[in-house]
């Protein structure tokens, strides 16, 4: 995350609890298991030719696995009522 979310403020964060959350994320997002998921989502949209197209469509997956192609919209807005996933 960078920069200062809005949400931030809302949730009256301080400054200690903010750059707790971006050293975690800096670390989630650098693991070995989410540069595999990006490099497989990646790999299947070149595959489909949507990467870098501005078609606006994402490749997701879904509870089976299997990788579709979906409204980058949303795919985006599918992370569920307090984080609980709702995969196709």
């Amino acid at each position: 995350m960078a920069g200062k979310h809005p949400s931030y403020d809302k949730l009256n964060w301080s400054a200690e609890t903010i750059k707790k959350k971006k050293d975690y994320d800096k670390e989630y997002s650098a693991s070995d298991e989410r540069k595999n998921y990006r490099v497989e989502l990646n790999r299947e949209n070149r595959k489909r030719n949507t990467y870098g197209n501005g078609d606006g469509k994402d490749v997701s997956h879904t509870k089976d696995g299997e990788l579709v192609l979906e409204n980058a919209k949303s795919n985006r807005a599918r992370n569920g009522h307090n984080h609980k996933s709702t995969k196709k």
